[in-house]
C-alpha cells in the first residue's frame, strides 16, 4: 500500500470579479492569497498603504471574488485510495464547486475543511477547481436583521463583525484600515491515501521534582492500518520507540523521559525541542506518518492569597521558576496575512527576544496566528498568552453560531496545542468589559449556563461554558482563562485576574509617573501612541519627502491615525510633560517617541517594582500594548510596521534587563500648623530599588550621584548602600533619601538630576538617571561638546556630554545600521556606549536631544 501523497494545489490559479463573465479572469501571483493582493499585482487598486487610498478600495470589500484552477487526477488512483481535498482556509464564505459540483459552503474564515472527492475526480484528466467568495459585510448585515433581539453592539468597526468568523480587524480598529478582504487565504491540498494519521496529541507531565517526564502520545487514524508507531528523538538522538494496535481510530502509548532536557523562557535557560512522530503501519508497510516538536515543561499559573495585601496572585511559574512576565501584544502583522513569509516572522519574535521580553499575547481580534509565529517563540523561548479570537463586543449564541465556533475552537487548539510557548488560552478581548460599560444584563454570582443565554450578554455562554469545555477536554494541562481582563466579579478589579489599564490614554487620563497607583495583579494592556519613524512617514505620503503634507497636522498624517480624539490625546500628554513643536517633523516624530518611552518605561519600573518574592508577587507581569503594527501608521506599537524599534522599545529592553535600578521622586508637603499656607515645609525625595530578575542572589554596591541641570556641575557623589544585597528573582528596596542638593529648602531639588549606579567589583552593572518633573520645567541647557563616534572595533557608538543632557537619540540614514539601545540620558563624565550593527567609519550618525530646538 503507498503511503498517503499530498500535492499542493498551489498552480494555475486566476480570479476575477463575480458579475464579470469568465473571459475577465487575471492570474493569480501567489498562493495562498487574499483578493487585494491580486487586485494590487495588477495595479488593478492603489496600494491600501499610501496615502488615503483605503477609501479608494472599500469597493472591494463590497464585491464577490471568483477564484479556479485546475489540477490533474492523480495518476493511478486505485480503487481502495480516497481522495481528499483540504483547505487549509478560506476567507470567509465561500462556494467550492469541483467539475461542476458544489462540494462545499463554509462560513468561518478559521475553520478548515476536508472533502472527500473521489467520485468527482475526471479518471486521469484534468479537474476544475472554482471557489465563490461572497461579501461577508453583507452577509453579516442579513444574520443581524435575522436576529433582532440580541443587542448588538461593539466597538471598533461595525455591529456586522460580530455575526461572521472572520478576523475582526478586517472591519478596521482604532490602529489600522478597513479592509474586508477574501480568497483562499491558507494552502489547499488534495491528499490521497487509504489509511492517514488525523491528529497527533502529546500530554506532558513533568514531575514537580523536574527529574522526569511522562510523555502520553495520542495519534488518531482513519483507514485500515493497525498499528501506530511512536518514536521521541531529540535532535538527532533517539530517546524512546513503540509500537501499538489501533483501537476504534485510536492509538496511545506512554513514556517514560528521566533527567529531561527541559524547555525554558528565554534566559532561564534552553529551548530543546523534541520531535514526536507517528508513523500508520499497515502490515510492514508506512501507510502515512505525522510528526510534532515538543517541549517538556512544567507550565503553572499561580492564583493564590498574597501576604500583606488583598486579593489572589496572576502570574506564571515555569519549570517552578516564578516569572514576571514583561512583554507585549500582537496583532496580525499586515492586513494580508498571506504576504508575511516564515522569515518575517522570525524577525518579529527576534525583535521581541532581543528586547528582553518573555512574553507575547495574541490578540483577540486577529487570527489564530500561522504554525511559523509559534515555531519561533517555540525556538527562542517567548511565551504565548492566546486569545480565543472575540474582541470588544456582544456577541449572539444562536444555535448556528454556537456549533461554527465550536468547530473553530477544536480545530484550532488541536492545530496548535503542541507548542510549549503557549501557556494560557483566553476566551476574549474585553467583551466582559464592553458588557460592563455598556450595561448589559451579566450577573458573575449565576452560575447557571442556561441562563446566560437568556439574557442580552449570551455570548457568557461561549467563554465560560463552551470554550471553557473544550479546553479542558483537549488541553487540561493549560490554563484557561474567560476573557482578558477577567477577574471574575469585575474586569477592573485590580487584586483578582488581569486588568487592561488603560487610564492613561484612555479613560480618566491619569499622568504615567502614577502608574505605581494603576497597578494590578497582571496588566495585560497599557500604551501611549507616538509617531512612526520618520522613513515610515515618507513610505506612507504619496510623494515621499517632497509631499505638501509632510507635516504632523496634515490630513494625510492624521489619516495614518485612527485612534479616536488621538491629535488631543497625544497633545495632552506631550503638553503636560514636553516643551515641544510640530516643526520640524523630525523633531515631532522625535518628541512622541520620547513621550511613549519615558510612559511605558515608567509602568514597567513601577510595576515590577512590585515583583517583591514569594508571597509578595502583587504584579506578575506587563504586556504593553502592542509590539507590531499592520500598516504604516501612527499607534500604540513599539515597533512599526516595517520593524523599525521606536524609542520605547528600547525602554522596555533596559527595563527588562536581568538587572535593573529604578528610582521614583516624591513630594511631600509638611504644614506646621492645621490652618496655613506659609508656614510650609516640603521635601523631594527619592526612593531607590534594584530589580533582579535572574536567579542568582547578587551584591552590589549603590551609588548615587546629583548634578544641577543647569551648570552642568556635580553636587553630591556617595555610596548610599555597601554591599546591597539582592536577592533572586525579585524588587529589593535599597534607599529612600532627600534629593541631594548644595543648599537645602531653596527649591534646586527641581533643577537636580540624580543618578544611581550598581556597581559589582568596581564594574558598572546597572544604571538609572532620574530627573525632574515635567520635563517642560527644566531649564536644560545645550551641549557643546555632544559626541557619538563609532568605535575602533565598530560595534558600538560612544556618546558623551559636559552636561545633563535627556534623551539622546542616535540616528542613520542607512536602515541596514541596527542600534542595541537608543534614547539615553546622559550626565557629565560619562561615556554610554550604544551596541551597533552595520556601521562603518563612513556611516554617518546624527542626533536629537530634548531641547535642542528651543
Amino acid at each position: 500500500m503507498p503511503p498517503r501523497s499530498v500535492t499542493p494545489i498551489d498552480e494555475n490559479w486566476h480570479f476575477r470579479q463575480a458579475d464579470r463573465d469568465s473571459s475577465a479572469y487575471l492570474p493569480v501571483a501567489r498562493f495562498p492569497t487574499q483578493i487585494h493582493l491580486d487586485l494590487l499585482h495588477h495595479k488593478l487598486i492603489p496600494d491600501p498603504n499610501i496615502g488615503k487610498n483605503e477609501l479608494d478600495v472599500q469597493w472591494v470589500g463590497e464585491t464577490a471574488w471568483v477564484y479556479r484552477t485546475t489540477f490533474p487526477t492523480p495518476p493511478g488512483l486505485r480503487g481502495t485510495a480516497r481522495a481528499v481535498l483540504a483547505f487549509d482556509g478560506l476567507d470567509t464564505f465561500a462556494t467550492v464547486v469541483l467539475n461542476e459540483e458544489t462540494i462545499l459552503k463554509t462560513d468561518n474564515m478559521f475553520v478548515p475543511e476536508r472533502v472527500d472527492v473521489t467520485d468527482l475526480l475526471n479518471g486521469d484528466g484534468e479537474n476544475a477547481l472554482v471557489i465563490t467568495f461572497d461579501v461577508a459585510y453583507f452577509r453579516g448585515w442579513k444574520i443581524v436583521e435575522q436576529h433582532p433581539a440580541h443587542k448588538w453592539g461593539c466597538w471598533n468597526g461595525d455591529v456586522s463583525r460580530l455575526a461572521v468568523r472572520k478576523s475582526q480587524y478586517h472591519w478596521g480598529w482604532d490602529w489600522g484600515p478597513t479592509l474586508l478582504t477574501c480568497g483562499p487565504w491558507r494552502p489547499i491540498n488534495l491528499e490521497v491515501y487509504d489509511s492517514r494519521v488525523t491528529d497527533l496529541y502529546v500530554h506532558v507531565d513533568v514531575d514537580s521534582s523536574l527529574n522526569s517526564a511522562e510523555v502520553v502520545a495520542h495519534a488518531s487514524t482513519e483507514g485500515k492500518a493497525s498499528k501506530v508507531r511512536f518514536d521521541i528523538s531529540l535532535g538527532s538522538m533517539s530517546i524512546a520507540s513503540e509500537t501499538v494496535h489501533v483501537t476504534h481510530d485510536n492509538a496511545a502509548a506512554a513514556f517514560k523521559v528521566q533527567n529531561p532536557e527541559l524547555w525554558y523562557p528565554i534566559r532561564y535557560g534552553k529551548q530543546p525541542l523534541y520531535t514526536v512522530k507517528a508513523t500508520l503501519l499497515d502490515g510492514g508497510e508506512e501507510a502515512d506518518s505525522l510528526s510534532k516538536k515538543i517541549g517538556l515543561r512544567k507550565a503553572e499559573l499561580v492564583q493564590r492569597r498574597l501576604t500583606d495585601q488583598p486579593g489572589m496572585s496572576f502570574f506564571f511559574r515555569i519549570n517552578n521558576i516564578p516569572v514576571f512576565c514583561g512583554g507585549s501584544n500582537w496583532i496580525p502583522a499586515d492586513n494580508f496575512i498571506p504576504r508575511i513569509s516564515r522569515e518575517r516572522y522570525y524577525d518579529w519574535v527576534r525583535l521581541i527576544a532581543e528586547g528582553n521580553q518573555f512574553m507575547i499575547r495574541a490578540w483577540g481580534g486577529g487570527i489564530y496566528e500561522e504554525q511559523a509565529f509559534y515555531d519561533a517563540c517555540d525556538e527562542m523561548g517567548i511565551l504565548v498568552w492566546q486569545d480565543f479570537m472575540f474582541g470588544c463586543g456582544n456577541y449572539p449564541a444562536h444555535a448556528e453560531f454556537l456549533k461554527s465556533v465550536e468547530r473553530e475552537a477544536r480545530e484550532n487548539v488541536q492545530m496548535l496545542r503542541h507548542h510549549p510557548s503557549i501557556v494560557i488560552w483566553a476566551g476574549n478581548n474585553e467583551d466582559y468589559q464592553y458588557a460592563e460599560t455598556e450595561g448589559l444584563n451579566y450577573d458573575p454570582s449565576d452560575m447557571n449556563p442556561d441562563n446566560w443565554l437568556e439574557t442580552d450578554f449570551p455570548a457568557r455562554y461561549i467563554y465560560e461554558k463552551l470554550l471553557a469545555d473544550v479546553c479542558k477536554e483537549l488541553i487540561p494541562g493549560t490554563y484557561y482563562h474567560p476573557g482578558s481582563p477577567w477577574g471574575g466579579k469585575h474586569t477592573t478589579d485590580p487584586t483578582v485576574g488581569d486588568i487592561h489599564q488603560w487610564n492613561v490614554w484612555h479613560g480618566s487620563q491619569e499622568k504615567w509617573q502614577d502608574f505605581d497607583k494603576l497597578v494590578g495583579r497582571f496588566v495585560s494592556e497599557f500604551g501611549m501612541e507616538a509617531f512612526p519613524s520618520i522613513k515610515t512617514i515618507d513610505a506612507f505620503l504619496p510623494r515621499g519627502r517632497d509631499d505638501p503634507d509632510r507635516y504632523p497636522q496634515s490630513s494625510t498624517v492624521d489619516f495614518h491615525n485612527k485612534a479616536a480624539g488621538h491629535e488631543r490625546r497625544i497633545a495632552l500628554y506631550l503638553v503636560e510633560n514636553l516643551r515641544y513643536a510640530p516643526d520640524p517633523i523630525e523633531h515631532f516624530v522625535y518628541c512622541t517617541q520620547l513621550m511613549q518611552a519615558e510612559c511605558v518605561a515608567s509602568a514597567y519600573r513601577l510595576w515590577k517594582r512590585e515583583w517583591r518574592g514569594p508571597g509578595r508577587e502583587y504584579c506578575g507581569g506587563a504586556l504593553v500594548w502592542q509590539i507590531n503594527d499592520c500598516w504604516p501608521v501612527t499607534s500604540w506599537a513599539i515597533c512599526d510596521y516595517y520593524l523599525r524599534p521606536k524609542h520605547a522599545y528600547f525602554a522596555v529592553k533596559r527595563e527588562m534587563a536581568p538587572l535593573s535600578i529604578g528610582m521614583t521622586r516624591r513630594e511631600y508637603t509638611h504644614p506646621r500648623s492645621k490652618h496655613t499656607r506659609v508656614d510650609i515645609t516640603k521635601t523631594v525625595s527619592i526612593e531607590a530599588w534594584g530589580s533582579n530578575l535572574g536567579l542568582q542572589d547578587l551584591t552590589a554596591d549603590c551609588v548615587v550621584k546629583a548634578w544641577d541641570v543647569e551648570t552642568g556641575k556635580e553636587t553630591y557623589s556617595q555610596t548610599v548602600s555597601a554591599k546591597q544585597l539582592l536577592p533572586a528573582n525579585r524588587s529589593t528596596e535599597i534607599t529612600a533619601m532627600d534629593v541631594p542638593t548644595p543648599t537645602p529648602n531653596v527649591g534646586l531639588e527641581n533643577r537636580t538630576v540624580v543618578a544611581a549606579y550598581l556597581y559589582q567589583d568596581g564594574a558598572q552593572i546597572a544604571r538609572y538617571v532620574n530627573w525632574p518633573e515635567p520635563l517642560k520645567y527644566l531649564h536644560l541647557q545645550k551641549p557643546q561638546r555632544l559626541r557619538a563616534q563609532l568605535s575602533y572595533d565598530g560595534k558600538a557608538v560612544c556618546i558623551s556630554a559636559e552636561v545633563p543632557v535627556k534623551g539622546v537619540a542616535v540616528e542613520c540614514e542607512d536602515d541596514k545600521v541596527r542600534f542595541d539601545d537608543n534614547l539615553v540620558d546622559l550626565v557629565p563624565g560619562e561615556i554610554v556606549s550604544i551596541g551597533v550593527r552595520g556601521a562603518t567609519k563612513e556611516t554617518v550618525f546624527t542626533m536629537q536631544y530634548l531641547g535642542m530646538m528651543n
